[in-house]
């Protein structure tokens, strides 16, 4: 029996309820346009088990935790409810930067070194700390919560007066982080969609990064094109299609990394659930293959 009627879970609890909001409506407007029934379901607020009765597939619009972390898909796994992207091992060997990182490194996957902290202070996060003595020389680096997206949390650091300056501004310093060498040169974004690379894009903002007001709010943020040579195409491609693999992701997902200046390639993290909103890099790097929103939708649904 096919896909007759689909829930679209979004909103959530986390740090990027408003961003998982607007990519929910879109995809439910999709959805709907495609020829489904669907409903919008705000969760956790409007879900429980029972709201599932009826429905042959949910869609899966919850960034952060509560749609990356791999709680949510398990618990369908275990009602046997079919569902878009990764499975719930997927989800939390990607959710967490620190546990994606240790996987890629064991699959000799390059993504830039770093170190973790239990907690954010003055004193378990001090820089002149012998753990710190990896990055050397290196000056800049970028503190990461473990565990978040959207780069809520997230500050470039240069020195002690840097990290002070973080640690009073970030919104939750009870918690896990880690701190990441910088590689400043390009940063990309690879979107896997059913077995496959779409257009690599090139992230430009007049941020200091690629921050939050960068991603959903800046209207001068610039996606581009790449035109890579064939050779370095294929290198590319080939390194994120095995680290979808490594990380045993399913469907859709979308490899952020950098290029440093002589060329290589860093795998920064996966994102099992992409934003999908009017400033989101998924859709734009689909626009740019002929894949409009509606039939980019519909192959998430119907992605093995």
């Amino acid at each position: 029996m096919g896909i007759k009627k689909i829930a679209v879970l979004y909103g959530g609890d986390s740090s990027e309820r408003d961003v998982s909001l607007e990519s929910g409506k879109n995809i439910y407007i999709a959805i709907l346009e495609l020829g489904y029934e669907a409903s919008l379901i705000d969760y956790p607020q409007e879900f429980n088990e029972k709201t599932l009765a009826g429905y042959d597939y949910v869609f899966i619009a919850l960034h952060g935790e509560d749609g990356e972390s791999g709680n949510l898909q398990s618990l369908l796994d275990d009602k046997g409810v079919a569902y878009s992207g990764s499975d719930g091992d997927a989800c939390l060997k990607t959710w967490n930067k620190s546990r994606c990182k240790e996987i890629l490194s064991t699959h000799n996957i390059p993504t830039p070194r770093w170190v973790s902290v239990s907690e954010l202070s003055a004193e378990s996060a001090k820089l002149s700390s012998d753990k710190f003595n990896i990055f050397e020389p290196q000056s800049t680096l970028f503190l990461k919560p473990e565990e978040d997206g959207s780069s809520i949390d997230v500050f470039k650091i240069s020195n002690e007066a840097d990290l002070l300056q973080a640690i009073h501004d970030c919104t939750n310093n009870k918690r896990p982080f880690i701190f990441e060498e910088c590689i400043d040169h390009r940063e990309l974004t690879v979107p896997i969609l059913n077995g496959r690379c779409l257009p690599a894009l090139e992230i430009i903002t007049n941020e200091t990064f690629y921050n939050y007001d960068a991603k959903y709010v800046n209207e001068d943020t610039q996606l581009l094109s790449i035109n890579h040579s064939p050779q370095e195409k294929e290198i590319l491609e080939s390194l994120c299609l095995q680290t979808f693999e490594a990380l045993g992701c399913n469907g859709w997902a979308r490899i952020d990394l950098l290029q440093n200046s002589e060329g290589k390639f860093y795998i920064l993290e996966i994102n099992t659930v992409p934003g999908m909103t009017s400033h989101s890099l998924f859709p734009s790097s689909a626009k740019s293959a002929g894949l409009d929103y509606k039939s980019l939708i519909s192959e998430i649904i119907n992605a093995r």
